[in-house]
């Protein structure tokens, strides 16, 4: 025997156990007694095997009976997962979605494709937490939030998926530019002005890699740190001092001319930008159909850069 002639008898077992009693299960399921107990024991006789010990009052499983029955709640969830996933493709996107997202992410594409999302699906409310801090998922109550990390990802316990990928870039204004002279090496801005992210440390190093991949860096003080990096950008175009920023979020300003990108030659490692959650089971449509439209929005956008 290859396989059980009937699954569904797996899930008529599985809910005998759970109701501790044949009577109180056909109750649950709308079978009669008689014939629900039929079934357990032919499934018995199909696996030559005693599943249940049964009494006039108890009813108790062998330890086969135990074993086999974690494999029938395996197969109980997967069906149910599986016919879940049915209805929410039926199902038409609505409630309230709660993400978090770093600010810089927002600035550059995402909070337009989540407008968007919005627009074509009326009857869905999102609430974003605007934030450069780590957010606790599940402890906030929050559907999803979006990071941007070096892989390879810290296995968090959570299920993960990749929006696109995130390079930074060295960038001043064509001011700055003209007063210092276009850098010929990273050691040449050792003289410069710069702009950074804050950190704790107050150590403030730039990692890049040369074409060859050898990693280059440079430590610096900067003439202003802050976590919020629309300022950075807002410094950076006014000539304050040079920067290291994604590349996402000053695209405009290089196709302008606003800022200038030096040292072309290098390149950051790139961010993995990506969504994280509790889990994929039971995500209902408005969370789901959001994580689609990022997915390709963030694939829209690349292709525009």
């Amino acid at each position: 025997m290859d396989q059980i002639s009937d699954l569904n008898d797996l899930r008529l077992f599985a809910e005998v156990v759970e109701r501790g009693s044949f009577t109180a299960a056909a109750r649950s399921l709308g079978l009669q007694t008689s014939k629900l107990s039929r079934r357990v024991r032919a499934l018995e006789e199909e696996l030559g095997v005693r599943l249940l010990n049964r009494t006039s009052r108890s009813l108790s499983l062998t330890e086969t009976g135990r074993q086999f029955h974690q494999h029938c709640l395996a197969l109980v969830a997967e069906s149910r997962a599986a016919k879940e996933i049915v209805d929410q493709t039926r199902t038409r996107p609505q409630g309230t979605v709660r993400i978090s997202c770093p600010v810089a992410l927002l600035s550059s594409g995402i909070a337009e494709i989540i407008s968007q999302f919005m627009r074509d699906n009326p009857q869905v409310q999102v609430l974003v937490d605007a934030t450069n801090r780590h957010v606790d998922v599940i402890e906030e109550g929050l559907d999803f939030a979006i990071r941007v990390r070096l892989p390879p990802l810290e296995d968090s316990g959570l299920a993960v998926r990749q929006l696109g990928m995130s390079t930074f870039v060295l960038v001043a204004s064509p001011n700055l530019v003209e007063r210092y002279a276009a850098p010929t090496s990273m050691e040449a801005l050792k003289h410069w002005p710069t702009l950074s992210m804050a950190n704790n440390s107050e150590r403030y190093v730039w990692n890049l890699v040369d074409a060859s991949g050898q990693p280059v860096s440079l430590v610096h003080q900067p003439r202003l740190a802050t976590d919020d990096i629309a300022s950075l950008r807002i410094a950076a175009t006014l000539g304050v001092g040079a920067a290291l920023l994604p590349r996402e979020f000053v695209d405009d300003d290089l196709q302008s001319g606003r800022l200038q990108h030096l040292l072309p030659e290098l390149a950051s490692k790139p961010g993995l930008i990506h969504a994280i959650f509790p889990t994929r089971r039971g995500m209902v449509p408005a969370v789901r159909h959001l994580l689609d439209a990022l997915v390709v929005g963030y694939e829209n956008l690349n292709r525009k850069r």
